[in-house]
């Protein structure tokens, strides 16, 4: 048997390999550079890396060769392993731009007095004195940086993976570094560190059903491929049986990673428990990452196979937006609110989804599924990064003030910070002149062109509901009384680091909520997936 050695395109990876060479050389500065300057090296090589990955991936979306009759760009490499299409450099993009707020948000140090919002020293229970000395000595737990970094990687990879096996290891290399990060805060360890412990149990848990999906599928098409599964679904081979407990299984671990119902339990206790950094983070970077690999696998692996999977998000997307929406309403903390919103707004993502058809199927004008799908999860991320942004300012002597009852009135104490919050709520509510009301728009028309009007119907009464209790909060915050119970919270002055992102987010929103013509040809000169 001859050995044929194999081909990678360097060439067109080179953006991914920087982000996974920055995570290892932090590694390195954990182990050699003096304690009191990691934390400068660690947050400048993060960024430098995110900076250079970000040109690199402009330079490859520049350069990717057109196939066939021109819908798609890109090429198969690494072995038929990863594609680096248009889509595929779209979600990098993004993903890219988010990890910059991402670590910008970690290197926020004013907030804090002086030190970060991470724990001091994980290893120390919470309350001892171990943990009392950390916080005294002001030590800073850096080894964040290059676990955002491993995340970012693996975030990357996930919508690029081109066959089930890859897609498994980038779905644990996004997770696992995910799972820590949620358990070190400094402040209500116990909460962090229990939030870390369902995530991770409950993470684990998903990725046996995915594993288990993965074997089905494999013993139904005979390979792992994306490819040679449309192949086997197309030639009808083997039995279906087999395809369709895969489909579900596979399904049950995307789903989970995205906060879909009923894998959604995890969602508010994790967005609340975790520091507020990483929640910001893993709220917009999390779902991008796992939305680009939904629509490669269930556009080319299972195209062929809509008709099986189809009604399965039917029901999923609405009861997502059921539950997100009716469970919102009740909360009394802004984390879990949020939360909640973000399990409503994967309703709407699915929503899009469902309007599989290629661009050759509708009209002139008519944006595609993805072209919609694409522009939703740019909206969507730019408002929930801002949003988190502006909850770490609220704070009182115990840290962050996350209850409703400490934002009344914050609208007359600091009337900037809450009217950036309020302008990000109602862009997730689909307010006109908002980027939210033209993704929702996008997603909407694209879900009726495929026939899914009961799925829109529920959407537009879920976000009937959603309206008010985005309403709600800006009510308390212009127009009741401060909460005279207890300690009033104050917004606390950030460092140009926190503010850059919130700005950042509030021109993006607004821009493309009054042009959105840029970002949607864009998207549009993304092209289809590669099969």
């Amino acid at each position: 048997m001859d050995f044929v050695k194999p081909t990678i395109e360097y060439s067109q990876l080179w953006p991914l390999l920087v982000i996974y060479g920055v995570a290892c050389a932090g590694v390195v500065v954990e182990a050699f550079v003096p304690r009191e300057l990691r934390f400068r090296v660690q947050t400048l090589l993060a960024l430098v890396g995110l900076v250079v990955a970000l040109g690199g991936t402009i330079w490859v979306a520049s350069d990717l060769d057109v196939l066939g009759d021109g819908a798609a760009r890109g090429s198969v490499d690494v072995e038929g392993t990863i594609v680096v299409d248009g889509p595929t450099v779209f979600f990098w993009g993004i993903l890219l731009v988010f990890a910059i707020g991402g670590v910008l948000l970690f290197a926020e140090r004013r907030l804090e007095g002086g030190v970060s919002a991470f724990a001091g020293q994980a290893a120390a229970l919470p309350g001892t004195e171990a943990e009392r000395q950390a916080s005294t000595r002001g030590l800073e737990h850096t080894e964040v940086y290059p676990l955002l970094m491993f995340a970012v990687g693996g975030m990357l990879l996930f919508p690029a993976a081109n066959d089930l096996l890859t897609l498994f290891v980038a779905l644990e290399v996004l997770s696992l570094p995910l799972y820590l990060l949620c358990g070190l805060a400094r402040r209500r360890r116990l909460l962090s560190q229990e939030a870390a412990l369902k995530y991770f149990m409950l993470g684990a848990f998903s990725s046996g059903f995915f594993i288990y999906g993965v074997a089905l599928t494999y013993g139904f098409a005979g390979s792992m491929g994306y490819s040679e599964i449309n192949e086997a679904v197309r030639d009808d081979i083997g039995n279906q049986t087999l395809l369709l407990l895969g489909i579900g299984m596979i399904s049950v671990g995307l789903l989970f990673k995205v906060g879909a119902a009923p894998f959604h339990s995890w969602t508010p206790d994790v967005y609340q428990g975790a520091p507020t950094p990483v929640t910001a983070f893993m709220a917009a970077g999390t779902k991008i990452a796992a939305f680009g690999a939904i629509l490669r696998l269930y556009y080319v692996a299972f195209g062929s196979d809509r008709w099986s999977w189809q009604p399965m998000l039917w029901v999923i997307a609405i009861l997502t937006m059921v539950v997100g929406a009716l469970l919102a309403v009740v909360q009394t903390d802004m984390k879990r609110m949020l939360a909640y919103s973000s399990v409503a707004h994967t309703g709407f993502l699915l929503t899009g989804v469902l309007g599989v058809q290629q661009a050759s199927e509708l009209s002139d004008g008519q944006v595609t599924s993805l072209q919609a799908v694409l522009f939703y999860l740019t909206t969507y991320g730019f408002a929930m990064i801002g949003a988190f942004a502006v909850v770490t300012l609220v704070r009182d002597s115990g840290g962050e003030a996350t209850t409703f009852a400490r934002w009344q009135g914050l609208g007359r104490r600091s009337p900037l910070v809450a009217g950036l919050f309020a302008f990000f709520l109602l862009s997730m509510a689909g307010i006109p002149l908002t980027a939210g009301f033209v993704g929702k728009w996008a997603v909407f028309t694209v879900a009726l062109s495929a026939g899914a009007w009961p799925v829109v119907i529920a959407a537009i009464l879920c976000s009937i509901v959603a309206v008010f209790f985005y309403v709600r909060v800006i009510v308390l915050m212009f127009f009741l009384d401060g909460d005279t119970s207890g300690e009033v919270a104050t917004v606390t002055k950030p460092s140009v680091l926190t503010s850059a992102t919130i700005l950042v987010g509030v021109a993006a929103t607004l821009v493309l909520g009054v042009v959105p013509g840029p970002v949607l040809d864009l998207a549009a000169n993304a092209g289809q997936f590669v099969r």
